[in-house]
């Protein structure tokens, strides 16, 4: 799967929101100032092309929807940031945020506690 530019990303943030929509539906959800019409319209149709976005046509016009969820793209960008910055190690990830003082107290142990939870399902899938 390949990454998404900060544009496209923007785009599938809004039609993962709203599950699908035409282009004037999209446009809907920029903020002020919002991008022009055409440049959504391409920004929609390169995701297409990149197999993130299907549509149903209703003559002329197109109505996208997402073909790859939210979660699946969230967890092969974070896999590959991982990768990339921090040698595959989740573990030097959070060091990193810790050492930074990017990560308080209560999020170290909210990570900790779903570390522990999945742990233990993985010990009990044995």
């Amino acid at each position: 799967m390949r990454e998404l530019t900060r544009a496209e990303e923007q785009v599938m943030q809004v039609l993962w929101k709203i599950n699908k929509g035409f282009v004037k539906d999209i446009l809907e959800h920029f903020d002020e100032p919002k991008p022009a019409y055409n440049t959504v319209s391409t920004i929609v149709r390169i995701l297409q092309d990149k197999g993130f976005v299907s549509h149903k046509a209703y003559g002329r016009t197109h109505e996208y929807y997402p073909l790859i969820s939210k979660d699946n793209y969230s967890k092969m960008h974070l896999n590959t940031f991982i990768n990339d910055y921090f040698s595959n190690s989740f573990g030097k990830m959070v060091s990193f945020f810790a050492r930074e003082k990017s990560i308080s107290v209560k999020e170290m142990g909210a990570i900790m506690k779903v570390m522990e939870t999945e742990m233990n399902k993985q010990k009990s899938a044995r």
